[in-house]
């Protein structure tokens, strides 16, 4: 048996009745204990899905009616590369139109949903390896997060946050930094990831409904079935092992944060797919939730 002295008693004391005071506090600012919030994976595709009504789209509106409403939403998107990883800690980030060559209406597109800074520093302080720096004023909201934002919480009322892709490190390192981010789902923070399972720009039909490639649908199948038995390994260290994951994934950007989802993502959780579909024969539009 592990003797304490006095110091240690007393020490361990004014802790737990600290611990004790401070949790009645939570639970009086935020009126009842927060559950656990969902991790989802979305494919956005085009960003043309941000005013277009189609089968996809209406799929998010469905989930957002369905979704419970978070504290604050972390996004990490496709669309924000970095060297070293970053979140955004500015009060208003802008809406960022990274993409050319689309319609005015595309362009006049405006999410304003506030940011959270208080959650960008504990993040910063939380993680420590690896560091999470804070972006002040540099990103704002990418395409990535409100194409599919604007069509799940419409009211754009919803803190957001998003953590970018530090180009350096590897597929297992992001994942772990998944598991990392666990925590902020206790607080009521959802984790959202967006990108494509399967997205070559290379091999792309213009046709929307074109009919997918044979490698496109065979990567989507491989992955749907590691999903549905809870393999998650092989996702993050085989993906382009074959000619098919070669081909789906010929860049990492786009498959990164459906890593992030599946480090975020719990032993208990159930898993959902909410869509599952292609566009342009080579992007999988397929979307899950852990919850």
């Amino acid at each position: 048996m592990i003797k304490l002295g006095r110091r240690e008693l007393i020490g361990g004391g004014i802790f737990g009745i600290l611990s004790a005071v401070l949790g009645k506090e939570f639970l009086k600012m935020n009126g009842s204990k927060l559950e656990k919030v969902p991790v989802l994976f979305l494919g956005h595709g085009s960003p043309m899905n941000a005013i277009q009504k189609n089968e996809f789209t209406e799929s998010l509106s469905k989930l957002g009616a369905e979704l419970p409403r978070p504290k604050a939403i972390l996004m990490v998107s496709a669309h924000w590369e970095t060297q070293g990883s970053h979140v955004t800690g500015m009060d208003k980030p802008r809406t960022i139109h990274d993409f050319y060559g689309f319609p005015k209406e595309l362009f006049n597109v405006q999410y304003p949903a506030p940011g959270r800074p208080t959650l960008a520093d504990q993040i910063s302080s939380t993680i420590i390896d690896p560091q999470v720096a804070i972006d002040r004023g540099g990103w704002g909201l990418d395409h990535g997060a409100w194409s599919i934002l604007r069509h799940i919480y419409p009211k754009a009322d919803i803190p957001v946050i998003q953590l970018s892709l530090d180009r350096s490190k590897s597929m297992r390192d992001h994942y772990e930094l998944g598991k990392s981010l666990r925590f902020l789902r206790d607080q009521g923070v959802m984790i959202i990831g967006s990108g494509n399972i399967v997205h070559n720009l290379g091999e792309i039909d213009w046709n929307i409904n074109a009919n997918p490639h044979d490698w496109a649908l065979e990567f989507d199948e491989w992955a749907k079935s590691k999903l549905l038995a809870r393999d998650f390994d092989p996702l993050v260290t085989e993906a382009r092992n074959s000619q098919a994951g070669k081909l789906s994934i010929p860049t990492l950007e786009h498959y990164l944060p459906f890593v992030y989802a599946l480090g975020a993502a719990d032993s208990s959780d159930t898993m959902k797919f909410t869509f599952e579909g292609f566009q342009n024969a080579s992007m999988s539009m397929r979307c899950l939730a852990f919850s």
